[in-house]
């Protein structure tokens, strides 16, 4: 799990500057049977297309990392 976990917060450090670049940041919450729990944070909060920034662009690095990922939820 621990490897899973190294990649996808590789995947992570990959996505964040440009989500800091917006005033936003991510933060990994939880991997729990293949499905990545993270909370947007800052900017990406409120921000009215985080819900594609997630799937478009947060999940998609995951999975290029971790092919094995099968979801990324996004929580408060």
């Amino acid at each position: 799990m621990s490897n899973l976990k190294a990649r996808v917060e590789l995947a992570l450090d990959e996505i964040r500057p440009f989500l800091n670049s917006d005033g936003g940041d991510i933060e990994l919450k939880e991997i729990k049977k293949n499905i990545v729990k993270v909370q947007l944070l800052g900017n990406c909060a409120e921000c009215t297309v985080n819900q594609m920034t997630l799937k478009q662009g947060v999940e998609l690095t995951i999975k290029k990392h971790a092919p094995e990922i099968k979801e990324v939820i996004s929580v408060q």
